[in-house]
């Protein structure tokens, strides 16, 4: 049985655990954030910045995941607490890969930031980019509050990013049709948006992991997803 010195000790390691997620969160928030900047400013520094960054990022997950295995392992967690060390090692790996593709999108903008044309849309994307970076810092703001209502308006508005990827999608495929020199920039850009629209899935798995930390369940409905071509779950009983 565990003492109250023991609890206490205890309480205070998952207390550090959900610190470190939420370090892992503010860093993984400004590398999406400078990486688009990166693409929209056609800054190859900024874009070099958050290349290195992305190493900063993976150091943390693998301390966070070295730290809730042998959390789980020694103090053998149930219930709430057990949720608690096993969703601040789901969220570093969810974080980890939200920073892969922020990375992605820093090798994208090293290319972007020394071609000529001027790309068109790059506007268009940091619109994207800031609606994204929005919404994973309204996710994490959750985490650290421990609110499960906002961690669901984010899930609930997961079709937003979807919609903005599909409207990009189809506005550069119009670009590259009418005019064959613009091609490989655009090409480019469509990597960048479509990495944005990953790292919105991956707001909305954090939100999931919220509601699953704190009410001990999935949220019951099927994650919102709207492709552009069937309409809106909103819209289909109407």
């Amino acid at each position: 049985m565990m003492t109250e010195h023991t609890l206490k000790f205890f309480e205070e390691e998952l207390s550090q655990l959900k610190a470190d997620v939420v370090r892992m969160g503010g860093l993984a928030e400004r590398q999406v954030v400078e990486a688009v900047r990166a693409v929209a400013e056609r800054d190859v520094a900024v874009a070099e910045a958050v290349v290195v960054m992305d190493e900063q990022l993976d150091t943390l997950q693998h301390e966070i995941e070295r730290c809730a295995i042998r959390l789980i392992a020694l103090r053998q967690p149930v219930a709430h607490d057990l949720r608690r060390a096993v969703g601040a090692l789901k969220l570093s790996l969810v974080l980890e890969r939200a920073g892969d593709y922020a990375k992605n999108i820093a090798k994208r903008a090293l290319v972007i930031g020394q071609s000529d044309p001027e790309i068109p849309l790059t506007r268009s994307v940091q619109r994207m980019g800031e609606l994204v970076a929005s919404r994973l810092k309204e996710a994490l703001d959750a985490y650290s509050a421990g609110d499960v209502k906002s961690a669901k308006s984010v899930w609930n508005r997961d079709e937003d990013i979807d919609e903005h990827y599909n409207s990009l999608f189809r506005e550069l495929l119009t670009y590259m049709m009418g005019d064959p020199h613009m091609i490989t920039a655009c090409a480019h850009l469509l990597f960048v948006a479509k990495n944005l629209e990953r790292i919105g899935d991956y707001a909305t798995s954090v939100a999931e992991i919220v509601q699953y930390e704190i009410a001990g369940e999935e949220f019951a409905d099927p994650r919102p997803k709207w492709s552009g071509v069937e309409p809106r779950p909103s819209e289909a009983s109407e």
